[in-house]
């Protein structure tokens, strides 16, 4: 990122952790397309399989997609063929207050953690999951922008059945 993308004006603490409560309000109201532009062009969403995971590329990961791949799964859940969708899953973010854990200013650039409980269902079927999610955050041209976000579930090393929206 060179210098001409990035403003350097300090953002306050509330404004990160507003931030994160509406990154995870957008994926309750399932959305997705507004959810998808919170992310810088090159962001990544990322889920490790096991816990303490350190490396995304050499590990199996329960999710690991850049924004085009975010965007072909967001496509694929408003498709009209794509019957497990039908009636389509719904989500409810539950999180503790995000905690700014690093930021520099002049950089723009942030790093937050959040506890959550996320539940996911469809039909008859809901499903919790328990974890905490970290976000990179940049700013580009004045806006703030996930670089990754990482969801460590507590339980990420159990078998899962699909976890077909974003928790």
């Amino acid at each position: 990122m060179n210098a001409a993308t990035v403003d350097s004006t300090a953002l306050t603490e509330r404004e990160l952790v507003q931030f994160v409560y509406r990154e995870a309000s957008l994926l309750d109201q399932a959305r997705y397309a507004e959810w998808l532009e919170l992310f810088a062009d090159d962001g990544m969403y990322w889920m490790p399989l096991s816990p303490g995971q350190t490396d995304a590329k050499l590990h199996t990961s329960l999710m690991h997609e850049d924004k085009l791949l975010l965007g072909i799964r967001i496509e694929r859940l408003a498709g009209a063929r794509t019957y497990s969708q039908q009636p389509p899953s719904r989500c409810h973010h539950l999180l503790q207050q995000p905690e700014v854990l690093s930021r520099d200013d002049e950089a723009g650039q942030y790093q937050l953690r959040t506890s959550f409980h996320y539940i996911e269902t469809r039909k008859d079927d809901q499903f919790l999951l328990a974890g905490w999610a970290t976000h990179d955050l940049v700013r580009v041209q004045g806006a703030l922008r996930i670089a990754l976000k990482r969801v460590d579930l507590l339980n990420c090393d159990a078998a899962f059945g699909n976890i077909c929206l974003f928790p």
